[in-house]
C-alpha cells in the first residue's frame, strides 16, 4: 500500500466532507427547478415519496462503499475501487467514465448558471459563466486546503434558503390547513410505469455527488472513518430535505393545484410562492443563493477530478506531470474554458447545449459508476473478507448492485443513445488497459495501488536458474583415484 500522506496534508474533518458532498449535489437547483418541472411534465402529487428509494438505495450502497473507503483509502475512489474488484482494465475504463462524467457536469453547470445569473447581473450568459469559471480556476489553482471555506459557506447558505422557504411554506398552507396527500404511497398509482421509472432515474441524479466523500481520503484526519461517515450523513440530509422541500410546496401551492401551478410558473415556482409569503429581500435571496450554490457545486466537482486526475498521474495512467495538484487543476480548467467559448462564440443556448445534454450524460454516467463499484465492493470484500459481517460484504453490495442495475436498464430505455456513449468510453478505457498490460506491465501492475511502488518479478521461463556441480567434476583426477 502507498505510504500516507504528511501530517500537513490531513486538515480536514467530516463537517468539510460532508459539505462538498453537499455541495456537488447542488440541492436548491434540484428544489427550485427539478423539483417543479418533475411535478409538471408527470403530474404526479406523491413525487416527494420518489426521492426516499434512491435515498434508500444509496444508503445500502454505503455499506460496502464505506467498507471499500477503510480498506483502500485514496484520492482514486470509485476507480481504485472497482480496479481492485473487477480488474485493472475494468478500473480504467471506469477511471475514464468517471473522469469524463464529473467534467460533463462541471462544465454543463456553467451553462445554467450563466442563464440564472444573467438576469440578476444584466450581462450575457457567457460572461456570468466565464467569471464562475474564473473563480473556479483560481481556487483550483489555490488548492482545497485554502478554500474548502468557500463551497462549505455557499451550500450552507443554500440549505438555509431551502430550509426557510419550506418552513414559510408549511406556516401558510393553502386553504388554511396542512395535507399530507402528497406522502401518501397510494398516489404513486396515478402515473405508467414507464413515466415512474424515468421520475426514479432523475430522483437519482439528484443524490450525485454524495459518492464523492471517498476521494478525500488522503484530506482528512481521519481519512478511514470521517469519509465513510460523511457519505452516510449527506444521504440521509439530502433524502429528507428533498423529500420535505417538495412536501412544503404542495401545502403550499395546495394538492389539487400544484401540478398547473409547477406547468404555469416552471422554475419561477418556489420564488413565487416565497414572494407570497415573505419579505422581497428573501426572495432575492434565494435567487443569489441559486448562483452562489451552483458556484459551490461546479467548486466541488473541480475538486473531485482533480483527484482523480492526480491518481491516475500518480499511477502513470496518464501522465506523470498530472499527479501534482496544479497541474492537473490547470488542464480542466482549460478544458472547460474551451468548451464555454465554442459555445459562445457559436450562440449555442446556454440551458440546452451545456446544461441539459450535459448533466443529463454526466449523471448517467455516474449511476454506472455506482454499479461498477456495488459489482466491485461485492467482490472483493467476499474475496478478503477480513472481519466484514454478511450485510457489508454480501447482502447490502448485493442489493445495491441490483437497484443499480435496475436504475441503469430504466435509464437505457428513456436514454439509450448516452448510455451507449457511456458504454463505449468504458470499453476504449478497458482496451486501453489491455495494452497497458503488455506494452508498460510496470504501469499495469500499479494501477488501484495509489502510487505504491511495485516490482515486477521475471517469468520464470526468462531466468537461468544455476545447476548444482557433481561432487568432485572439477578434480576427474581423484575421483578415477578413488574409484579404481
Amino acid at each position: 500500500m502507498p505510504s500516507p500522506p504528511s501530517p500537513a496534508a490531513r486538515r480536514f474533518g467530516g463537517a468539510s466532507v460532508v459539505f462538498l458532498a453537499l455541495a456537488a449535489a447542488a440541492p436548491l437547483t434540484v428544489v427550485t427547478a427539478v423539483v417543479p418541472g418533475a411535478y409538471a411534465d408527470s403530474g404526479l402529487l406523491a413525487l416527494p415519496l420518489l426521492f426516499v428509494a434512491p435515498g434508500l438505495l444509496l444508503l445500502t450502497f454505503t455499506a460496502g462503499h464505506t467498507a471499500m473507503i477503510r480498506r483502500l483509502p485514496g484520492a482514486g475512489a470509485l476507480y481504485t475501487f472497482v480496479a481492485r474488484g473487477l480488474g485493472r482494465p475494468a478500473g480504467v475504463g471506469v477511471a475514464w467514465l468517471a473522469l469524463l462524467s464529473y467534467n460533463a457536469l462541471q462544465i454543463g453547470l456553467y451553462g445554467v448558471v450563466g442563464a440564472a445569473a444573467a438576469p440578476l447581473l444584466a450581462v450575457p450568459w457567457w460572461a456570468a459563466a466565464g467569471a464562475c469559471w474564473l473563480v473556479v480556476a483560481v481556487c483550483g489553482m489555490l488548492g482545497l486546503h485554502r478554500t474548502a471555506w468557500l463551497p462549505a459557506v455557499l451550500v450552507l447558505g443554500s440549505v438555509v434558503v431551502i430550509a426557510g422557504y419550506a418552513a414559510a411554506n408549511l406556516l401558510d398552507p393553502a386553504g388554511g390547513r396542512i395535507t399530507w396527500a402528497a406522502l401518501e404511497p397510494v398516489h404513486l398509482a396515478d402515473v405508467s410505469r414507464p413515466v415512474l421509472g424515468l421520475l426514479l432515474v432523475a430522483a437519482a441524479f439528484a443524490f450525485v455527488g454524495v459518492e464523492t466523500t471517498a476521494a478525500y481520503a488522503a484530506d482528512v484526519r481521519d481519512p478511514r472513518r470521517a469519509t465513510a461517515r460523511a457519505a452516510v450523513l449527506a444521504v440521509l440530509f439530502l433524502t429528507v430535505l428533498y423529500a420535505v422541500a417538495g412536501w412544503a410546496m404542495t401545502v403550499a401551492a395546495g394538492p389539487d393545484r400544484i401540478v398547473a401551478a409547477s406547468a404555469g410558473r416552471g422554475s419561477e415556482l418556489a420564488f413565487d410562492l416565497a414572494a407570497e409569503r415573505l419579505a422581497p429581500w428573501a426572495v432575492t435571496a434565494g435567487r443569489v443563493s441559486v448562483v452562489a450554490g451552483l458556484l459551490a457545486a461546479m467548486l466541488s466537482l473541480h475538486f473531485i477530478v482533480t483527484r482523480y486526475v492526480m491518481a491516475l498521474g500518480r499511477e502513470h495512467v496518464l501522465s506523470a506531470g498530472l499527479a501534482r495538484p496544479r497541474p492537473a487543476s490547470l488542464t480542466q480548467s482549460l478544458a472547460a474554458g474551451l468548451v464555454i467559448g465554442v459555445c459562445a462564440a457559436f450562440g449555442q443556448d446556454p440551458v440546452v447545449s451545456l446544461g441539459r445534454r450535459l448533466a443529463v450524460g454526466g449523471g448517467l454516467g455516474i449511476l454506472l459508476l455506482l454499479l461498477a463499484t456495488s459489482l466491485a465492493a461485492l467482490l472483493f470484500l467476499n474475496r478478503h473478507p477480513a472481519g466484514e459481517g454478511f450485510w457489508r460484504r454480501f447482502a447490502a453490495p448485493g442489493l445495491s448492485t441490483v437497484g443499480f442495475g435496475a436504475l441503469a436498464y430504466l435509464a437505457y430505455l428513456n436514454f439509450p443513445d448516452l448510455i451507449a456513449v457511456a458504454g463505449g468510453i468504458v470499453l476504449l478505457g478497458l482496451l486501453y488497459g489491455l495494452v497497458l498490460r503488455f506494452a508498460r506491465p510496470v504501469v499495469y501492475a500499479g494501477i488501484g495501488l495509489g502510487g505504491a511502488a511495485v516490482v515486477v518479478a521475471p517469468s520464470p521461463s526468462a531466468v537461468v536458474l544455476p545447476q548444482p556441480r557433481t561432487p568432485g567434476a572439477h578434480r576427474p583426477e581423484r575421483i578415477n583415484r578413488l574409484a579404481g
